[in-house]
């Protein structure tokens, strides 16, 4: 049994108000699969964008590979994501929306070993709302506190 990974992107929960959510599986070459079972990837500055209507993740980060050799990967490149017809469409048609973009939540792995990737059509949060989102959290951690009391 593989150990499986979690990566989170907790700042696009905070950044953004969360519309669809679509898992994708990613295309890797050998070396950056190695790279994520260790946990050495970053996604909290990366968002998607299409290309000739594909769909790919721009500005993840996934460090090289420690035993890698010249066959070594970049460690910020362009990787293309894996959506059924059907999805693309309905998230290209979503995405020329004006305010909406769609951004990746967590990069996992699954049972069968293969690295997928949440992703989320969203849209931009305003500051009164962060302010609000925050508020929520302190009311909700001091009932838990009280809760946990009694």
């Amino acid at each position: 049994m593989q150990k499986t990974v979690n990566i989170l992107n907790k700042r696009a929960k905070f950044d953004y108000e969360i519309l669809d959510k679509y898992t994708a599986g990613i295309v890797l070459t050998g070396t950056e699969i190695k790279s994520i079972r260790l946990g050495k990837a970053s996604i909290t500055e990366s968002f998607c964008e299409f290309h000739d209507g594909e769909l790919f993740v721009i500005n993840s980060h996934i460090e090289e590979y420690l035993y890698g050799t010249h066959y070594n990967h970049k460690a910020k490149s362009e990787r293309k994501l894996l959506l059924n017809k059907k999805e693309l469409k309905k998230l290209f048609k979503d995405s020329d929306n004006k305010g909406l973009t769609i951004v990746p939540l967590r990069l996992f792995t699954n049972e069968k070993g293969l690295a997928k990737l949440d992703i989320a059509l969203c849209r931009g949060k305003k500051n009164y709302d962060k302010r609000e989102s925050l508020k929520e959290q302190d009311t909700k951690r001091d009932l838990d506190r009280i809760k946990k009391s009694f």
